[in-house]
């Protein structure tokens, strides 16, 4: 007999920012048990207070792995960003030593390690399970406008050329996001984050008005483990740094304090709007 999804018990591999807090707030509501990988200087201390779970350093997978075991648990959901080490920095179990001798040369960049990375946990009995399954559909980015503030027909053109650079750069497995103004790239996101890109854009901002990060998901990315977010902070950088809006992919990007996004876009006279992919 199938169990209730409610009455199985979920592995919280938890990394840093919202989204590890928003799952365990729905466990909580719907009283499912969980049990939360913790990792050193990554996850806030805050987050695991009073709950089940274990501290590992990155590369202790035998450790987790027997935890989330012992714990009886079939499903994993891996939420928050992660800083990856560079390998020499790395100091993997024994365990975890043999898996990379054995995948290492299959690895070269972010996409190619997390698909690695749910393999390792699949072939371990778990089933790798996204946000959107637990917390719903309606953690994702909407189609259309969003708010009071519509994008003028220059913001349409450097949405689609937004879309088109996103989506060009993601393919090479650099980033998720670019920073459009009056038909000029003024940056892509690279290894620093979206955070780093609006401020270095901030700086190149040109005469006049205008200007919009577009943030997409990338053309093989696995969305079960990694989906470009946005949140209440994001529209702050944006307003901050002199900018007019923001386009995510529709049903693609991940949306954090939707309501509290669509209040400050109003307040600030920004456009916040859910595209396809395809425009």
């Amino acid at each position: 007999m199938t169990l209730p999804t409610e009455s199985v018990k979920l592995g919280i591999i938890a990394g840093a920012g919202q989204l590890p807090q928003r799952i365990i707030d729905i466990c909580l509501q719907q009283k499912r048990p969980f049990y939360i990988i913790a990792f050193e200087n990554q996850t806030d201390p805050m987050l695991v207070e009073n709950h089940p779970h274990i501290w590992c350093k990155l590369g202790q997978t035998k450790l987790a792995f027997d935890y989330l075991k012992e714990s009886g648990v079939q499903e994993v959901v891996m939420v928050g960003p992660i800083k990856r080490p560079a390998w020499s920095e790395l100091k993997p179990d024994t365990f975890t030593a043999t898996w990379l001798a054995k995948h290492l040369h299959k690895i070269f960049g972010d996409d190619s390690l997390l698909r690695a990375v749910i393999d390792l946990f699949e072939t371990q009995g778990f089933k790798v399970v996204s946000a959107e399954d637990i917390i719903g559909a309606s953690l994702l980015a909407p189609r259309g406008i969003m708010g009071k503030y519509p994008p003028t027909s220059q913001d349409q053109q450097d949405i689609s050329l937004g879309i088109k650079v996103a989506t060009v750069l993601g393919s090479c497995d650099i980033g998720q996001a670019v920073v459009i103004q009056q038909g000029l790239v003024l940056g892509v996101e690279a290894i620093e984050g979206t955070e780093a890109l609006l401020k270095r854009c901030a700086f190149l901002k040109r005469p006049g008005s205008g200007g919009a990060l577009i943030k997409v998901t990338k053309p093989q990315q696995e969305t079960r483990v990694d989906r470009p977010t946005v949140g209440l902070e994001t529209l702050k950088r944006i307003q901050e740094s002199g900018f007019k809006g923001l386009a995510v992919e529709a049903f693609g990007v991940i949306m954090l304090d939707k309501e509290e996004m669509i209040q400050f876009a109003n307040k600030n006279k920004l456009f916040l709007i859910g595209v396809d992919k395809n425009i």
